[in-house]
């Protein structure tokens, strides 16, 4: 990749050589934090090296936005680590990374570490660069996560579901206990967690920040190398260091955590961050620690500025979720990439990639990803993921797209929550159930319904929702997976005993009109 876009990094980093060094890091966009390594890093202060790959960036068409995050993130912290007095060298490389790195080993005397990557592709890569300098090339493990992957991925199967996970983090981490028992004594608040949104209700906003002379060359580059890419650009205000990542955590613990809970599965019109803290963006690339993160809510439960509700939803995301679905991954790649229960094959509608349609929560759900690689995860589950899965779409399409349209999304992070959460892929071994819903719920939890094309009070018909009449044409389809889960066979009751036979053949000519109307994408992108 030529240098012409690293002028900001050329400018400002000292020059050094190779040679001048016995030790050197190699530091990956997604562990961006020295404070995990072994102490030696901080006390003899290694060469670091780092290097952008232009044929990573042009395997999947990521968003413009997440790909300018990862990227000014990354030059960042390169130059923070350089004022903290560690020699750097930054790499740009026109083939992948490993074929800068293999370049450089060649040229280097001395011994280099990496930590074990987050991603399996990756992983591959760096293991056949250290086959092949066998003597220079040393692994450390990935430190980034609370649990311990070779402790827990032995438990994933079919009925190891993460509430068992997350009661046994609790004890381990000492996070809300109180000796042996959960403070409150509860495990878990989320009834009282589904709230949705009153009228007129005040939502803080997040603060945003501008792009700086790094950011700003950043997203020339990514406009020139990466045009046709999915995603706009222009409304780019993520934070890109640490200092300013803390001011987010900071400013959520203060401001929003409190109502996080009662309102996390909220959905409101015009609004795609509510309580939530947008703090996942950080947590996967190293900026924020999930250590830190969850001791500073616990510190403000513990002061009494917010309710334990709210500290122990947002705890079980961080200590529950976000490890568990790690744990997840490293236990069932790479066979789970091909994982497709339902045997479902078409192609991803093509609203995915334009945002344009007549169903408003598909609409609210889509222009904050198209516009900023972001919405909250009831959008991700229950309209986008929800809609795929009623729509019969190939799981593996929408777990691709996921993957590339959200900052926050790396493989080890989306494909579970994907494949095994939302699309029930997995055939049951992440999830009880399938997450699938009529309209009446995402009418319950958002204001969505009221300004929409169709009416949610119409089960079938022209204008009645598409997720009425797909939900209920789903669970008709799919009547033996709902039959072996215990949490939903009853639906199967439902539609067979309940729905007369005249409304059973309108549900089934509505889904089928509109399954073949809706616009989908020609192939895979």
């Amino acid at each position: 990749m030529p240098r012409k876009y690293l002028r900001q990094i050329d400018s400002k980093l000292n020059r050094t050589k190779l040679s001048d060094h016995k030790k050197a890091l190699f530091i990956l966009h997604d562990q961006l934090n020295l404070s995990v390594w072994p102490d030696w890093v901080q006390k003899e202060k290694p060469l670091l090296i780092f290097m952008e790959s232009r044929q990573k960036g042009e395997e999947i068409p990521h968003h413009k936005t997440k790909a300018v995050y990862v990227l000014s993130s990354m030059r960042h912290f390169a130059l923070e680590c350089a004022e903290k007095g560690y020699p750097v060298l930054y790499y740009s490389a026109n083939g992948h990374f490993d074929d800068g790195l293999t370049e450089v080993l060649s040229d280097f005397d001395g011994n280099l570490w990496y930590m074990t990557p987050s991603e399996w592709d990756t992983r591959e890569r760096l293991k056949k660069v250290a086959e092949q300098f066998p003597d220079k090339v040393n692994e450390i493990a990935n430190t980034f996560f609370l649990a311990d992957a070779k402790q827990w991925k032995e438990k994933i199967a079919p009925g190891y579901r993460m509430e068992y996970f997350y009661r046994e983090m609790r004890k381990e981490t000492g996070y809300l206990m109180d000796g042996n028992t959960p403070e409150g004594g509860e495990w878990n608040y989320d009834d009282q967690n589904r709230e949705s949104l009153p009228k007129g209700h005040t939502i803080p906003k997040i603060k945003t920040f501008q792009p700086d002379e790094i950011t700003s060359e950043v997203m020339e580059m990514v406009e020139e190398y990466f045009p046709d890419s999915f995603g706009e650009l222009q409304n780019f205000q993520f934070a890109v260091n640490r200092e300013q990542a803390l001011e987010l955590l900071e400013q959520f613990i203060v401001e929003r955590l409190d109502q996080f809970g009662p309102y996390e599965d909220a959905l409101k019109t015009g609004d795609h961050k509510l309580f939530h803290s947008q703090l996942s963006i950080y947590l996967n690339n190293g900026l924020l620690l999930p250590r830190e993160v969850c001791e500073r809510a616990i510190e403000a439960y513990e002061k009494g500025n917010t309710r334990l509700n709210s500290v122990e939803g947002f705890i079980r995301q961080i200590i529950g979720w976000r490890e568990y679905i790690r744990i997840y991954y490293e236990a069932m790649m790479p066979d789970v990439r091909d994982a497709n229960h339902f045997n479902f094959n078409n192609h991803l509608p093509e609203m995915y990639w334009t945002g344009k349609t007549e169903l408003k929560c598909m609409e609210e759900s889509l222009r904050p990803v198209i516009k900023e690689a972001y919405s909250h995860h009831i959008q991700r589950l229950m309209i986008l993921s929800n809609f795929s899965n009623l729509t019969e779409t190939d799981p593996r399409e929408l777990n691709r797209w996921f993957w590339l349209a959200y900052a926050d999304a790396y493989e080890w992070v989306e494909l579970p929550n994907v494949l095994g959460m939302s699309t029930f892929a997995d055939g049951g071994v992440l999830a009880s159930k399938p997450y699938v819903s009529g309209g009446n719920y995402i009418n319950k939890m958002s204001d969505y319904c009221k300004n929409c094309e169709y009416s949610v009070t119409k089960k079938t018909g022209e204008k009645a929702c598409p997720f009425n009449y797909l939900y209920w044409n789903f669970v008709d389809k799919q009547r033996d997976t709902f039959n072996n889960s215990g949490r939903v066979n009853f639906m199967v009751n439902m539609f067979d005993n309940k729905k007369s036979d005249e409304e059973k053949k309108a549900i089934r000519e509505s889904s089928d009109t509109f399954l073949r109307n809706l616009k989908r994408m020609e192939e895979s992108v």
